[in-house]
């Protein structure tokens, strides 16, 4: 009977431990990013008619989307990962889940996605996040190892997110919609390639090759990230000019954009890994706080 008992719990352990590994694929911050856009887009494009059923859906469905898509990135790139630090520990590379169970896991949720988008939304969004995860995982993912662009094209589905929030409300693309998809794509390249300096060594035992020059961590990769931090200054002005939101966000967006670029300077100043990891959390903060800003300061 004892023996039966600790079978039995032992086993519902490693179930646990197979949940636990299987969520961990889904890289929860990351898609929980990618679900706040959604929703950010969802909410800006809905000028205070918001159906609170249709949003919550809409989050739900962003964060499988994201979370399908990094599970592949992590199939495909499992022999890789096993070489750098910062990835030997996942959940593939580990052995605590494997490809063939990684690969149903992402299909799992890229069906359930694919679902409550089709249901809650209309079919111009479920195409357009499909297009989303097959840039990231498909496109993004191998360009890795070939060059820069892949930081160009990893952009696209990385500020998709809240255009796909906007189509959802409004079933169409507008000229706000590009607004607020332009101004996280130029945010996409200062905080890419802040990671990209972070962690440069691990990146070139993978073969990654992020950073804009192609002497890496040099003064030239700093001026990039530079002007287009610099960038996100004006464009966080616009949601304003066009009538989207009002002054005050355009304040808090002015102030986080003019703090997001002053960090810039100690990395061209020093090139240290202090002064990039400084950009990488100023670029994790700028985003969150600046939608927050437009979202309480839209105009209905």
């Amino acid at each position: 009977m004892i023996t039966g008992q600790a079978h039995g719990l032992t086993s519902f352990s490693l179930v646990i431990a197979k949940v636990r590994s299987l969520i961990e694929l889904l890289k929860v911050r990351l898609s929980l990013l990618v679900a706040f856009s959604c929703a950010f887009g969802y909410g800006l494009a809905s000028r205070g008619d918001i159906n609170w059923g249709i949003l919550l859906m809409i989050t739900l469905g962003g964060f499988l989307l994201s979370g399908a898509s990094v599970c592949i990135n992590q199939i495909l790139e499992r022999d890789l990962d096993k070489l750098m630090n910062r990835t030997m520990h996942r959940p593939i590379p580990t052995g605590r889940v494997t490809p063939q169970e990684a690969t149903l896991f992402a299909i799992l949720c890229m069906t359930l996605s694919v679902w409550i988008l089709w249901v809650y939304t209309n079919p111009f969004t479920v195409l357009l996040s499909l297009v989303s995860m097959v840039l990231y995982s498909f496109v993004y993912t191998p360009l890795k190892r070939v060059g820069p662009i892949a930081v160009f094209v990893g952009a696209i589905p990385g500020a998709l997110p809240p255009l796909l929030g906007w189509i959802a409300a409004t079933g169409q693309i507008t000229h706000e919609a590009l607004i607020i998809f332009g101004i996280q794509f130029i945010w996409q390249f200062p905080h890419f390639w802040a990671i990209a300096w972070v962690a440069d060594e691990d990146y070139r035992k993978a073969g990654f090759k992020l950073l804009p020059s192609k002497d890496g961590k040099n003064i030239n990769t700093a001026i990039q990230i530079m002007v287009y931090t610099m960038f996100l200054i004006p464009l966080g002005l616009l949601p304003s000019v066009f009538g989207i939101t009002g002054i005050y966000s355009a304040m808090v967006a002015t102030v986080c954009g003019a703090a997001f670029f002053a960090q810039t300077f100690s990395l061209m100043k020093t090139g240290s890994r202090k002064s990039a990891l400084r950009i990488m959390f100023g670029s994790f903060l700028y985003l969150p706080i600046v939608q927050i800003a437009y979202l309480l300061d839209k105009v209905s």
